[in-house]
């Protein structure tokens, strides 16, 4: 059996947050600005009330209406998330329900961010090709605005909420030749989880004596953006080297880097660094800000609307942040180019 990646989809909320905004808020900020330092334009956030399962659901929904699959058809779903709707029951359940699955699928929930979407490509290809699944819904959904405090201008312009839903099928007739997802690497590093975190946020809580008020930091999303910044520089060129060797190939091999999209300055200073034309290097955060999970997703759906996806490419995904957490693979687009290049030739 091959695992391949067939068909995605993504949903953004509708509520836009752009740059304009935001300089409003801030003195010494212009919407110029934070372009010119993040890469970001604007940002998608969610209502009050609007989780994600929503964004998930909705994302899955535009999958199912583009004909690539039935609903019917899926046989288990992974859901990517760090913003569940409740710390019980699991999100992936919820979706299940509400997607109107049969009750024989697997549901389970991934906590995972930035790196989540390369190892939930992992663990589909491992349910894939042991037989235990057949068609599967790999969604990510994250609502990391939720934890933003207002005057946070630090994470504010980067991150904007999202959901994809990718298609990962068993493809027969895929072919040999090489893999259409892998090989992967894996990384983590938990001595950094100070570094990116939502404090006061799951079971590991301040309580308060009855004379002790909580501050207004509290369940906030914290970024210490100096410490992931050299952490990203240290581990993510050793992490595309280690990919390489393990693939067998050379960076002139690879036909399109698709990495997390954290925002521009970051991703600048890692292409250069590792020696990446940039006319190989994707970027899909300008609309959308950094998505958490969902960026690679959203940027290969992208790649596929501009006609970057052949079908014998080959395609480096990297994933990196949160946790530390890290991992990359290569995947062939496949049925994600042909897919295109039908709809182009139509």
């Amino acid at each position: 059996m091959t695992a391949t990646i067939s068909a995605i989809e993504f949903h953004i909320p509708e509520n836009v947050l752009a740059n304009d905004e935001l300089a409003d808020m801030f003195e010494n900020w212009s919407s110029e600005k934070i372009e010119a330092k993040t890469g970001i334009c604007e940002r998608h956030i969610t209502a009050a009330g609007e989780c994600a399962s929503d964004l998930a659901v909705a994302a899955a929904e535009k999958l199912f209406a583009s004909g690539a699959v039935c609903r019917d058809e899926i046989d288990f779903v992974l859901l990517c998330t760090q913003s569940p709707d409740y710390l019980l029951p699991t999100t992936a359940c919820l979706v299940q329900e509400r997607l109107g699955l049969s009750n024989a699928v697997g549901a389970l929930d991934v906590n995972l961010g930035c790196s989540g979407f390369v190892y939930g490509l992992g663990l589909a290809k491992g349910l894939i090709e042991s037989g235990q699944a057949r068609k599967l819904l790999l969604i990510t959904a994250d609502t990391y605005s939720k934890y933003i405090h207002p005057a946070d201008m630090n994470v504010r312009t980067l991150f904007g909420d999202a959901a994809a839903a990718t298609l990962i099928c068993d493809d027969s007739t895929a072919g040999a030749s090489s893999p259409a997802i892998g090989p992967l690497v894996y990384g983590t590093d938990g001595r950094g989880a100070e570094n990116l975190i939502v404090r006061q946020s799951g079971l590991r809580v301040f309580q308060p004596d009855d004379d002790t008020e909580l501050t207004d930091d509290c369940g906030r999303l914290f970024m210490n953006g100096p410490q992931i910044f050299a952490f990203t520089l240290k581990s993510v060129p050793a992490l595309v080297r280690s990919v390489l060797e393990k693939a067998g190939r050379t960076l002139d091999d690879v036909d399109l880097f698709v990495f997390h999209q954290a925002n521009q300055y970051m991703l600048d200073h890692l292409r250069q660094k590792i020696g990446i034309p940039e006319e190989r290097f994707y970027y899909a955060m300008k609309q959308y800000g950094n998505t958490v999970s969902s960026t690679i997703p959203i940027a290969l759906k992208h790649a596929q609307l501009d006609g970057r996806l052949r079908p014998d490419d080959a395609v480096m995904l990297v994933g990196f942040g949160v946790g530390y957490s890290w991992g990359a693979t290569f995947i062939r687009p496949g049925q994600l180019a042909l897919a295109q290049q039908k709809k182009a030739a139509a």
